[in-house]
């Protein structure tokens, strides 16, 4: 509990700009959680669209070339390889639009901003089916933005309806 503290205390003590890219950054929350967080501060939906895509993109090229080799190397250990078992088989089962068409494919899967389909399982798929970098590292940033726009429209939709309800 006391790390748990410090990190919260490091984390405020960071421009809220870092926090929202870091947050966008994150497998859980990605820019579904970032664009709104940046908007409950009081950005602009352009700033705010931007720091999000931007951190959430931030990890991709480091899982696409790092997801082989670290997860080869740790399977050695039991708890690891189940780890991994899971993820992966987690990651076929969502990603048949992917084995479909590859990095179409991969672009749309990322730009549908539910859980489990954010730039992180879309980095994972890409590196189980083999998709060439150049083509899975501009397929995720499409289907980034692709999915910031979304979240971004549904968010200022939201406000609005709430502001007509208010009244």
């Amino acid at each position: 509990m006391h790390c748990f503290r410090e990190i919260l205390s490091y984390l405020n003590s960071l421009p809220k700009e870092y926090i929202v890219m870091i947050t966008a950054g994150l497998p859980i929350s990605e820019l579904r959680g970032a664009i709104p967080l940046a908007l409950s501060w009081g950005f602009s939906a352009p700033k705010a669209f931007w720091l999000a895509v931007i951190g959430n993109i931030l990890p991709v090229a480091p899982v696409l070339f790092l997801l082989r080799p670290v997860s080869g190397r740790l399977r050695r250990f039991i708890i690891w390889e189940h780890f991994f078992d899971w993820l992966f088989e987690r990651t076929k089962k969502k990603s048949d639009i992917i084995q479909k068409y590859e990095a179409l494919g991969l672009a749309l899967f990322v730009a549908i901003p539910l859980p489990m389909t954010g730039a992180w399982t879309g980095a994972i798929a890409a590196s189980l089916f083999n998709i060439r970098f150049r083509y899975a590292f501009f397929a995720i940033i499409l289907g980034v933005i692709g999915a910031g726009l979304v979240v971004l429209s549904f968010c200022i939709l939201g406000v609005l309806g709430w502001e007509a309800i208010k009244g």
